[in-house]
């Protein structure tokens, strides 16, 4: 909405400066009554006086003062509309980072119930062998720690998703409150990413164009400054009436008109117009400066993205292994155990890993998600229709 307000706000400026192109032409009434001093006689004299008139003026821009101060207007109303979209890409970004979160954070629960849910079978299982003195109050301890230590990760969890949910709805405009689901996390599937993405489409990056679009209004001002060295020459005129008597106002005798062509020029401003030149020269450096900081920023945002995807893939990869291992391994642990051949402890670790490696997994996935997010939001938005271009095979002729 202040994005919104601030484009009405340029717009309106625009109008303004722009509005100086054409003529201003104007209307006005007058009705007096007055009591001129007395005069020598000693008598007063009071009368009235009536007066309708139209008048115009026009300032002829010959050295494209008012021209340049229009360029410079339009370059900021279309500066905000780029801070405008900046917002929307933004919001958008933001609202599918979090439902991923979101996402991850279900999965978590999901796993972490599940955990608890097969530790608890097992300490129901662990107390009946400990009655029938089968095990010590040594095994059937841990086997409830490892109980305890499931269900206590089930509630930061539950507080975590609802406070997302939250913070989601609000990101949506809505009150708080539960937010529908779609595919889970595992089911999502991050769009591809052809090699040789043109650098051209960081020219979609709304900073950048708003950046683009100060420098273009900086370089505008410059050129208003220096006009306004030169000469002013307007064209003014006024077509009218007065009298004293209502009833004559309108009759022929009761014309007037003037018409000029006023001429200023600035002789000595004691450096007025010098330092609005200076002025108006660094702040077009300023706004150079920024727009080639934007690019470099650009380029360094898509460049830590497009690692961040590639490495935090190669690091899921690397733990969707972990996790089928260890998998294994505590099936084997259980295996053993049953049979004679270890302690608990080593199902306790086998156990416990596979949880923590699991957690870490999911959040990995988030991570990988949340990597492509950003890479959208680098590339200025609507890139993965160009890659979807770019990846298609050509069309057989």
């Amino acid at each position: 909405m202040i994005a919104a307000a601030r484009i009405e706000e340029f717009a309106g400026n625009y109008g303004i400066v722009r509005s100086g192109l054409f003529p201003q032409v104007g209307a006005g009434y007058q009705a007096s009554r007055q009591r001129d001093t007395l005069p020598l006689d000693g008598q007063s004299s009071i009368y009235n006086a009536y007066q309708v008139s139209l008048s115009a003026t026009w300032e002829i821009d010959i050295w494209g003062r008012i021209r340049r101060q229009t360029e410079a207007a339009r370059a900021q109303l279309l500066a905000s509309e780029e801070g405008r979209r900046g917002v929307i890409l933004s919001l958008v970004g933001s609202v599918a980072g979090a439902y991923i979160n979101l996402r991850s954070l279900d999965r978590q629960l999901e796993i972490a119930r599940v955990t608890a849910k097969s530790r608890s079978e097992s300490y129901e299982i662990f107390k009946l062998r400990f009655s029938g003195g089968v095990i010590s109050q040594l095994e059937l301890s841990q086997n409830k720690s490892q109980y305890d230590e499931a269900l206590a990760s089930i509630p930061p969890l539950e507080k975590a998703i609802a406070q997302q949910e939250n913070g989601l709805s609000v990101l949506l405009g809505r009150n708080p409150g539960p937010i529908p689901r779609g595919k889970n996390i595992d089911q999502l599937a991050l769009p591809a990413i052809p090699a040789g993405l043109p650098s051209d489409l960081l020219e979609r990056r709304p900073d950048l164009r708003r950046a683009e679009q100060n420098l273009v209004a900086a370089n505008a001002l410059i050129g208003a400054a220096k006009a306004a060295y030169f000469p002013r020459i307007s064209l003014t005129g006024l077509f009218g009436f007065a009298s004293l008597d209502l009833g004559n106002l309108f009759d022929s005798q009761s014309k007037l008109w003037q018409y000029a062509a006023p001429i200023s020029m600035p002789i000595f401003t004691a450096g007025g117009l010098a330092g609005q030149l200076q002025a108006a020269e660094a702040t077009q450096q300023q706004a150079l400066f920024g727009y080639q900081k934007a690019i470099q920023e650009a380029f360094r945002e898509v460049n830590d993205e497009l690692v961040s995807q590639d490495r935090t893939g190669a690091q899921l990869k690397a733990q969707k292994e972990q996790v089928q291992s260890l998998t294994q391994y505590s099936q084997i642990a259980r295996l053993r155990y049953d049979n004679g051949y270890t302690s608990y402890i080593e199902v306790l670790d086998a156990e416990r890993s596979l949880f923590n490696a699991q957690l870490q997994y999911t959040q990995t996935q988030q991570a990988q998600f949340q990597a492509m997010t950003n890479l959208y939001k680098a590339m200025g938005g609507g890139w993965v229709a160009e890659a979807d271009r770019m990846s298609s095979p050509p069309a057989e002729k």
